[in-house]
């Protein structure tokens, strides 16, 4: 063998060794925190709005009359199908789904609601046409990008980045606040969201004077911390 190719093989070899390490690192780092998530079970949560148990995600729905708005879309197709199949619920009559991002733990399942059209924010887009990725190497993936408007429910979109680029948060009702992962619940307080998975900690704070003042809403609801029904107490603590 000669020198040359002898000091590639090596090369490469300690490449690959330190891409393992830190791919071993990233995986152990990403199971601690998921083990710090408390999700809501597979229930009406209050009056026509249910969550829906994915392992270590929550998604909702909103009845509207005969058919659902659903607020992100899990991470388990199957999974999702079984846990709605638990609330007697057809997944054709979700007529749409409001992502909060484009994450695969928000968006797995959306073939599932063959019937429903799919609205995310315009910012959000960059995280699934290949210009920006939270991750080397890795972006996230949609496959539609269409929307609908439903008259009986009233839905105001509120941009809330950090986590992602384009995260957003919806409000339904003016009264039920779906934030996704823009941030966390700690002992019904508003709680920073997790470091480990957001893109820009200092604009995900900033995002939280957007929501930290509105008058008539009464629930937050999150991705992976639960809910509560005590708006006002939750925000009275700043993020840190």
């Amino acid at each position: 063998m000669n020198r040359t190719l002898k000091k590639i093989l090596i090369g490469t070899g300690i490449l690959v060794a330190i891409l393992a390490i830190i791919s071993g690192g990233f995986m152990i780092k990403m199971k601690s925190e998921l083990k710090k998530m408390n999700v809501l079970g597979t229930k009406e949560v209050v009056h026509n709005i249910y969550s829906i148990k994915d392992s270590f995600v929550n998604m909702y729905l909103i009845k509207d009359s005969d058919c659902y708005v659903a607020i992100d879309a899990g991470n388990d197709r199957k999974i999702i199908s079984d846990n709605l199949k638990i609330l007697n619920i057809n997944p054709d009559k979700v007529a749409a789904v409001l992502l909060t991002h484009t994450d695969g733990d928000h968006t797995g399942a959306l073939r599932l609601f063959r019937n429903a059209r799919i609205y995310l924010s315009k910012n959000e887009e960059q995280m699934i046409n290949g210009k920006k990725t939270k991750l080397l190497f890795f972006h996230n993936r949609l496959s539609t990008k269409e929307y609908i408007l439903l008259g009986g429910v009233s839905i105001k979109a509120i941009m809330t980045p950090g986590h992602t680029l384009g995260s957003m948060s919806y409000l339904v009702n003016d009264t039920c606040l779906f934030v996704g992962d823009a941030f966390g619940l700690k002992n019904g307080k508003v709680d920073t969201p997790n470091k480990f998975f957001s893109s820009d900690m200092k604009t995900a704070i900033l995002s939280f004077d957007k929501i930290s003042n509105l008058s008539d809403v009464e629930y937050i609801f999150t991705a992976h911390n639960g809910y509560t029904n005590n708006y006002k107490n939750a925000v009275n603590t700043r993020l840190n």
